[in-house]
């Protein structure tokens, strides 16, 4: 019995304790010890002087938008086209110029790729495959073999493709990268 009596004096103290600190908080909240600042006084200008002012302005800003140059007579219509007359000089005679034959146009070069090589060992020596990428095509090709329609492989080496244009010979040589 004497415990449980303990315990609600200290439970009831506890409660005392919490209310008190809570009022006390609450009071000062309430109740503040700072003295307000004297309103600042505004002068306030008659209605009359505004209205002229903003006269003014308004009057300031017409003469700024009136145009200075006066258009031109008889003004032009904008929606009408008139091309103005032009004098005609005479004309001589063209003198034709002599014909030249224009140079033959390079064929355009098809952009070609070697992808990689590939290598068989054979009896007769190694055996090489070209893998040679062009418009969008992927080509494996022996020597002899024709790349497009353009290129037949001439010479397959270990790092180097050479290709000879079948119209005009030329050979054009495709690297490793």
């Amino acid at each position: 019995m004497l415990r449980s009596t303990w315990v609600n004096l200290k439970q009831t103290a506890t409660i005392v304790t919490t209310g008190g600190a809570l009022a006390a908080w609450l009071a000062g909240t309430v109740t503040t010890n700072h003295v307000a600042a004297p309103a600042a006084v505004v002068e306030r200008v008659p209605v009359e002087a505004k209205s002229a002012e903003l006269a003014t302005e308004i009057g300031k800003l017409h003469e700024h938008l009136r145009p200075t140059a006066s258009p031109r007579q008889p003004a032009r219509d904008l929606f009408r086209f008139h091309a103005a007359p032009v004098a005609h000089a005479p004309i001589a005679a063209p003198v034709p110029p002599p014909a030249v034959e224009p140079p033959a146009a390079a064929p355009a070069l098809v952009p070609m790729r070697l992808i990689g090589i590939a290598e068989d060992p054979g009896p007769d020596g190694p055996i090489r495959i070209a893998f040679i990428s062009a418009s969008g095509q992927l080509f494996n090709a022996k020597e002899g073999d024709p790349v497009l329609t353009q290129y037949r492989v001439s010479k397959i080496a270990a790092d180097v493709v050479e290709l000879t244009d079948v119209n005009d010979n030329t050979v054009r040589r495709l690297a490793l990268r």
